[in-house]
């Protein structure tokens, strides 16, 4: 009788991550109770970050290296622990939890097998950059998920190049475009108490007044969203063209709505740093005092999850526009018509080279002129947005990793990483998340307990501190810059 996985960790360490990883632990094993944790750092999601994501856990809290490794290593604590986070915290969590669960580290050679939980990885979209990077630092985990059969055979072809073993790669698919939600699945948002509860209308209104993912009222007009990025493009002056070319849109085609999907508001961090807020180039427009600056009257800037904008999107029969965004592939498997922009040229900068041969690449102008890309079917199925239940493979693979480790335990963690292959290089990912280069936690770092005061005061620091950060980034960076090019 097969393993019933029973119990699920998911480590995170921003909105999309957690997203994908809790996303991936509900496709993995759909009645297996789920506990988020969410790794303390300058991109640590907001309550309104958590509700975009759709999908309830059991619960939900933030902890330090130290507090993960001690509830993941906590006898009989979890079967399954997802790692969704950058590839340096994946490499950090396979030492620290290697030290902890055999006593002697990843690169020892002694220890037998060790009853432990099945670790998975992954990514959280398009791998367009730092992909032989990205993966020797996700190696040693007992599967690391690819999304497409595209990326199993490029991530097999770098595990082979370096003489590291491919076996856990297993081929899945984005967890959001492996059919419809879990039944039962909502939006997730934390609690005071730090528990979750579901809610269909938690997305929380900016400062500036963008409205949730519904986009207002559906009046089942031509709908086109514009699906922005933290950082592609970077540059202000190639943002703010973006920003006048889908206001130039609106304006072209008042019959249809034009709505402008942010990412985070201001203040919030993603996986990547947004020097350049939307919320802010768009009051540079003509006529920009108003919540939506200059944007013409059926223009709008929104908040909210991608996936019901996406259905109103389909329900209209509109169209989806991005520079390189995961939503692309999410808007694809959906069925909608998909344009990945070429007005700043196909380059490796800007993630839209991954797109080549989709049949999407189109400029502005071409949609102007009513231009509706339709997907390669072929390109689409290499890519994994068509076909069937792409976790079926993923499911069989952790069910009976998780069955041998019940049984008769798994093998230690063997990262590609270790003091001898990498001396130069993985000490200093270690520190940077706490832990020694034999990847016990270092002086001062370990679980301490310290009373409700003592905590409040660190919680009050840390968010002070994240605060100073993100003034830093979207206010200080910029001018630094700005005075440089004088």
């Amino acid at each position: 009788m097969p393993h019933t996985v029973r119990r699920i960790a998911v480590l995170a360490d921003s909105d999309t991550r957690w997203k994908w990883g809790a996303l991936t632990a509900r496709r993995l094993a759909p009645h297996a109770t789920i506990d988020g944790l969410l790794l303390r750092g300058r991109a640590t999601p907001t309550p309104r970050q958590l509700a975009e994501v759709g999908v309830t856990v059991e619960s939900l809290r933030e902890v330090t290296t130290g507090e993960f490794l001690a509830a993941a290593t906590e006898p009989g604590a979890y079967d399954v622990i997802v790692l969704a986070t950058v590839g340096g915290a994946v490499q950090a969590m396979l030492h620290g939890l290697g030290r902890a669960v055999t006593g002697t580290g990843p690169a020892a050679t002694g220890p037998g097998p060790a009853r432990r939980p099945v670790i998975v990885t992954g990514y959280v979209g398009v791998v367009y950059e730092k992909l032989t990077d990205g993966l020797l630092l996700r190696h040693g985990a007992d599967v690391v998920l690819a999304n497409s059969p595209y990326d199993a055979e490029r991530f097999r072809t770098v595990y082979e190049g370096v003489g590291a073993d491919p076996g856990g790669v297993v081929t899945c698919a984005l967890p959001f475009l492996a059919g419809p939600p879990a039944e039962g699945d909502m939006p997730v948002t934390a609690s005071a108490s730090g528990a979750t509860t579901g809610s269909a209308e938690s997305a929380e209104p900016a400062e500036s007044a963008p409205v949730s993912a519904s986009g207002g009222a559906d009046s089942g007009r031509f709908t086109v969203v514009f699906a922005v990025q933290p950082s592609v493009p970077a540059s202000r002056a190639d943002r703010a063209y973006l920003l006048r070319r889908a206001a130039a849109h609106a304006l072209r085609h008042p019959e249809r709505d034009v709505l402008i999907k942010l990412r985070s508001k201001p203040g919030e961090h993603t996986t990547h740093i947004e020097e350049e807020p939307y919320q802010k180039l768009v009051r540079k427009l003509p006529g920009g005092t108003g919540p939506d600056g200059g944007l013409p009257a059926n223009c709008r800037l929104v908040y909210g999850n991608m996936g019901e904008l996406l259905d109103r999107v389909r329900r209209t029969g509109g169209l989806l526009v991005t520079v390189s965004s995961t939503a692309a592939l999410e808007s694809l498997h959906r069925g909608v018509p998909t344009a990945v922009l070429t007005d700043l040229g196909v380059r490796e900068a800007l993630g839209n080279h991954y797109f080549t041969g989709s049949g999407c690449l189109a400029s502005w102008d071409e949609l102007d002129d009513g231009h509706l890309p339709e997907a390669d079917e072929k390109w689409a199925l290499r890519q994994g947005v068509r076909g069937d239940d792409g976790f079926a493979a993923a499911r069989e693979r952790v069910a009976a990793l998780a069955a041998r480790a019940a049984a008769d335990g798994l093998p230690p963690l063997m990262p590609y990483y270790t003091v001898r292959t990498a001396p130069g290089y993985l000490p200093g990912i270690l520190r940077r998340y706490g832990l020694a280069p034999d990847g016990t936690p270092l002086p001062g770092t370990a679980v301490q307990d310290t009373g409700r005061g003592r905590s409040l005061m660190r919680r009050v620091v840390r968010e002070a501190a994240r605060g100073a950060y993100r003034h830093g980034v979207q206010r200080v960076a910029p001018l630094i810059r700005k005075a440089g090019e004088l």
